[in-house]
């Protein structure tokens, strides 16, 4: 009866360590976003993590008869990448990100994690000066 209930004990933490692995840590999908980046902000009561917001080009419909930006949420994990947002907001980023199934504390509150900037380019050229 001992030797059942040690396997029985060792297959449930090893089944379960398996399943928190598959849903809070395996890679569900990696891609890239292109668009204007909104904001980025450090916010958090325990865990400071880095949130942001990307507005991307064109429109979706948001139910009948309304018209809404598409917006890409997403969390960055490296302070690096993190400052280098924060000081080009406004601008035109190509980011690429991880998908996760679910979200720790410690990593963001999106499921989307931006892990490096692509490209980076001023958001409107410049038209040169004003001649009436």
């Amino acid at each position: 009866m001992k030797k059942f209930l040690t396997i029985l004990i060792l297959v449930i933490i090893v089944g379960g360590g398996l399943f928190a692995y598959w849903r809070y840590f395996w890679v569900f999908g990696e891609g890239v976003k292109a668009g204007q980046l909104n904001n980025l902000m450090k916010k958090g009561y325990i865990f400071k993590t880095y949130e942001g917001r990307l507005i991307q080009a064109g429109f979706q419909g948001g139910g009948a008869g309304s018209v809404q930006s598409n917006e890409f949420r997403f969390s960055v994990v490296d302070p690096k990448v993190a400052n280098q947002l924060m000081v080009n907001s406004g601008k035109e980023f190509e980011l690429h990100y991880k998908e996760y199934m679910a979200t720790v504390p410690w990593r963001g509150t999106t499921v989307y994690i931006v892990d490096s900037i692509l490209s980076m380019k001023d958001a409107r050229p410049s038209l040169g000066p004003y001649t009436p």
